[in-house]
């Protein structure tokens, strides 16, 4: 997989290598497992065996065993839940998934096409190769298909459009209007969703039909090869389908680990989709790449949803969401009790540039994420398990529930380890194995298995829970590093609510610690 391009290197050659790559069959079955892999994979187990064996077992002693029944207790409940995605993903894409696609391949084939579609694309000062990827796909697709098509580019510098232009000249000179009609919006204010909304209000005033097909997608998000006929046949089939997102791959030019925890994210979320996609819902419609009917799309609640969605916190007051587009619409859909599903069989490919500090870009995307996943979660857990499928709704508290019992196995380990060292290096032993056990269920959903798995799996998970304990507490706190380093927070009083957010969570977290330490024995009770 790529690392950062040296010197002078072909960038755009370079991407064209590595979609070519990918877009080829996945590996199947024994030639998925390389040589070294599996040779890898058998040093890890032996050496976790022969450890076992010869470190002396402290989970069961007198004074620790109360810490084993609690760890126990969690890694149950929390392997049981995943092992629950795992079966009901498998269900997904071996049982329920295979008609649907068969339907709409079927009237795919019989010429069944939208009568119009929009696709709606947002861009800043993004590298010109990626750019020319992109509208590479895209053409291409609406060429073969001959699908009439409305492409609305809303930009940020006249370099984005320049690329635009000039690519456009030279590649969709015989895609005349109104078969393609390619329209670039420069925004007038700052920030993604201001640029998503002018495009949505210029695609309006032209003239949209309920039951027209809206993408949404960023301007790094290049096409796979039948992305257009896989999605928009499911609309065909489905007329109460609303909206849908697809499998996702990365191609990662930056440090190898960040890669390849970005592909470790990816097959986590190939798991997570389907398995919500058997109740009819996903938990997001990513922006890098979502597929809408178009009658939720001409509502202007739902533009001015975009434009200024917002959150009244008795902390933070009233503060507007500065990313976080695709969780906005998700949650108009989902108050709206629409239907959505998630597309494993066709993908999107994602071009992650990194620069500067590897470490920095992985917490700042947390931040992002978690950020925008406790904003919206919170007022979808209000909705209540009646307007949704309680599967759904239980998924969104679970989100908030393990941001804690992810933070109990590391804090009871460091207890254990001052009443008995030995203990550490039992509780080592079951995370490297425990991890190992999951990430076998993650090879299923990966094109390739890395052996760093297990190991970058517990990292982003503890480093995840952290950011999310902090982000609980400063939910006006947001920062985009990928639109210009942005940032917002409530102005008004903004020093006095910063230090009750620190004391929130200052007392919060040492309330947490303490319980435990009293449980374990090390920390006096009180009383």
């Amino acid at each position: 997989m790529p690392g950062t391009p040296p010197s002078g290197y072909p960038f755009e050659k370079a991407i064209a290598r590595h979609l070519a790559d990918l877009s080829g069959p996945a590996p199947r079955g024994r030639a998925k497992y390389t040589d070294r892999f599996l040779l890898q994979l058998a040093l890890i187990v032996t050496i976790l065996a022969i450890l076992a064996i010869l470190t002396p077992n402290r989970f069961f002693e007198p004074s620790l065993v109360h810490l084993t029944v609690v760890l126990g207790v969690l890694g149950i409940w929390r392997f049981g839940w995943w092992l629950n995605h795992a079966l009901r993903a498998e269900y997904y894409r071996r049982s329920l998934w295979p008609p649907k696609r068969a339907q709409a391949q079927a009237l795919w084939r019989s010429g069944w096409r939208p009568r119009r579609l929009h696709i709606q694309m947002t861009t800043y000062r993004e590298e010109p190769a990626i750019t020319r990827h992109v509208l590479a796909s895209i053409l291409s697709q609406v060429r073969r298909e001959a699908i009439p098509t409305s492409i609305w580019v809303g930009t940020g510098s006249a370099g984005d459009e320049a690329v635009i232009h000039d690519f456009v000249r030279a590649h969709a000179a015989d895609l005349s209007s109104p078969a393609c009609e390619i329209t670039i919006v420069r925004q007038n204010q700052p920030g993604k969703r201001m640029a998503i909304g002018l495009v949505l209000r210029g695609m309006t005033r032209q003239g949209v039909e309920p039951d027209d097909l809206v993408i949404f997608m960023d301007g790094d998000a290049v096409y796979g090869p039948d992305v257009l006929e896989k999605t928009l046949s499911l609309f065909g089939t489905d007329p109460a389908l609303q909206a849908l997102t697809t499998d996702e791959e990365v191609i990662c030019f930056g440090p190898d680990w960040i890669g390849s925890w970005l592909r470790m994210r990816f097959a986590q979320r190939r798991l997570a989709m389907q398995s919500h996609a058997v109740s009819d819902r996903v938990l997001t419609l990513t922006g890098r790449f979502s597929v809408f009917r178009a009658r939720h799309i001409i509502d202007r609640s739902f533009i001015r949803t975009i434009e200024a969605d917002h959150l009244d916190h008795w902390l933070w007051g009233r503060f507007r969401f500065l990313s976080g587009d695709d969780k906005s619409t998700w949650y108009h859909l989902l108050a709206r009790g629409a239907r959505m599903t998630y597309v494993p069989d066709t993908t999107v490919y994602t071009i992650e540039v990194i620069k500067g500090s590897g470490i920095n870009r992985m917490v700042e995307n947390f931040r992002r994420w978690s950020g925008n996943m406790l904003r919206n979660g919170s007022r979808a857990m209000a909705l209540g398990p009646r307007a949704m499928p309680a599967f759904i709704w239980w998924c969104i508290v679970d989100q908030r529930i393990a941001i804690w019992t992810m933070m109990v196995s590391p804090v009871l380990a460091f207890y254990g380890t001052l009443i008995d060292p030995l203990y550490l290096i039992n509780v080592i032993l079951w995370v490297v194995a425990s991890r190992l056990a999951l990430v076998m269920v993650l090879y299923t959903h990966a094109r390739r298995p890395e052996i760093a798995w297990p190991f970058i799996l517990y990292f982003n998970q503890i480093i995840n829970a952290v950011v999310k304990i902090y982000m609980l507490f400063h939910l006006a706190k947001q920062r985009w590093f990928n639109r210009g380093n942005q940032s917002a927070q409530a102005g008004v009083g903004r020093r006095l609510r910063d230090r009750v957010a620190m004391f929130q969570m200052v007392t919060t977290v040492t309330l947490f610690v303490t319980v435990l330490g009293i449980y374990a024995g090390v920390l006096p009770f009180p009383f």
